[in-house]
């Protein structure tokens, strides 16, 4: 018999048999989104998923068309006009990236569809992120005229090394399954029909495994991420200061209207 705990509308945890605790994204068949609720549950859960002890790793999932898409329209249009908002944003940015570093149990991302922003941290800061082959791995933030914050920072140079790095991340490209599985920047690629079954294979591995075992390489390994926080504490806090500049303000209405930004000069 499963267990639920509810974190925010549209995203909970159900807890199995085998130890292992599906983190789902909704809604079914829409495009997942994080309002300001979502948000800061982000922040907060992989705490009270590691403090229970029916559970040995986290699987991350959705139902909806797409793994997450980042803000809602509403929480990006708080952080334009408010500066407790931003402020509230980057604290809950630094509680996401930071609760899913010092997770003890092992933590795995099932990537379909677009993974865009707060979704695309979630995706990338996985112990074992597994894309499908038409998922779309976007970080979005410099599209709409703000620093690449919230995660990009920390972890895109140790997967995919700082050329590839800058690249994706200048450009705001899109990144399917087979060219990021390419590049490093996920663990495994599969095919779109195989992407669940095969993440369960791995979740269920990795929960019969030696919690100590798991716990203790997590934890070694993840120091390479925490030697590179000066670096995700000062993008973090460049891309809050953005969304205060007028380059912000245009380029989520060109988002918003399907145009080009027409972004101000230095």
């Amino acid at each position: 018999m499963s267990r639920r705990i509810d974190f925010a509308e549209n995203m909970y945890a159900e807890i199995q048999d085998n130890g292992v605790a599906e983190l789902v994204f909704g809604p079914e068949g829409g495009m997942p989104m994080t309002d300001v609720v979502g948000h800061a549950a982000l922040g907060t859960l992989w705490g009270t998923l590691a403090a229970d002890k029916a559970v040995r790793c986290i699987l991350v999932r959705s139902l909806g068309k797409g793994f997450c898409a980042g803000g809602t329209p509403e929480l990006v249009e708080s952080m334009l006009e408010d500066s407790s908002a931003r402020l509230r944003v980057m604290q809950e940015g630094r509680a996401l990236v930071q609760g899913m570093i010092e997770c003890d149990l092992p933590i795995v991302s099932v990537i379909n569809g677009a993974a865009v922003g707060a979704g695309a941290a979630v995706a990338l800061l996985a112990d074992v992120s597994i894309a499908g082959e038409r998922a779309k791995i976007i970080d979005g933030h410099t599209k709409i005229g703000v620093a690449a914050g919230d995660h990009a920072a920390i972890i895109w140079p140790l997967l995919c090394g700082m050329a590839k790095a800058k690249y994706h991340l200048l450009m705001c490209s899109a990144i399917d399954g087979t060219e990021a599985d390419r590049i490093g920047l996920v663990s495994l690629v599969v095919p779109d029909a195989e992407l669940l079954g095969r993440a369960r294979e791995v979740a269920d591995t990795l929960a019969q495994s030696s919690p100590t075992a798991m716990t203790f390489t997590k934890r070694s390994l993840n120091h390479w991420l925490r030697a590179a926080w000066p670096a995700f504490e000062h993008s973090l806090a460049l891309e809050i200061l953005g969304f205060e500049q007028a380059d912000a303000r245009e380029g989520y209405a060109a988002a918003q209207e399907r145009r080009p930004a027409k972004f101000g000069g230095r």
